[in-house]
């Protein structure tokens, strides 16, 4: 909300909320069990204030908003897909390292039957909305 009523541009509103609100959220990625519906939320909350500050039409088309800028979109980051990208990018650091501490942790997790990185990134990395990066 600070940064929707300061007096930047929107460019530059869309890059202070891009550096300051959204790493607030994927710090916490993998560490706690976010569901894709509370993810989801927050993204049309945020479209919500975008919408109240007359950034955002409620009829405009929502993907453009999530597409870079230089591709023609607004460059917001859309929290689905960076949960996403963390936890494949996290499987496959641990999944890569030779550290015995990091196969510990690895082999720990693998076990697990719910909440695993290993299993959640198995999972979405099969399905087709994640972009490749």
């Amino acid at each position: 909300r600070l940064v929707l009523k300061s007096e930047l541009n929107a460019a530059n509103r869309i890059e202070a909320i891009n550096t300051l609100a959204v790493p607030v959220v994927t710090y916490s990625f993998n560490i706690i069990n976010w569901k894709m519906e509370e993810l989801i939320k927050l993204d049309r909350k945020t479209r919500k204030f975008l919408t109240m500050t007359k950034m955002y039409h409620p009829k405009a088309d929502v993907d453009r908003l999530y597409i870079p800028r230089k591709a023609g979109g607004r460059g917001l980051v859309q929290l689905e897909i960076t949960c996403k990208t963390t936890t494949i990018a996290l499987n496959t650091y641990l999944k890569n390292k030779d550290d015995y501490l990091l196969k510990i942790a690895r082999d720990h997790d693998c076990g697990k039957k719910k909440m695993s990185v290993h299993h959640q990134a198995a999972k979405d990395g099969r399905e087709p909305s994640l972009p490749e990066a």
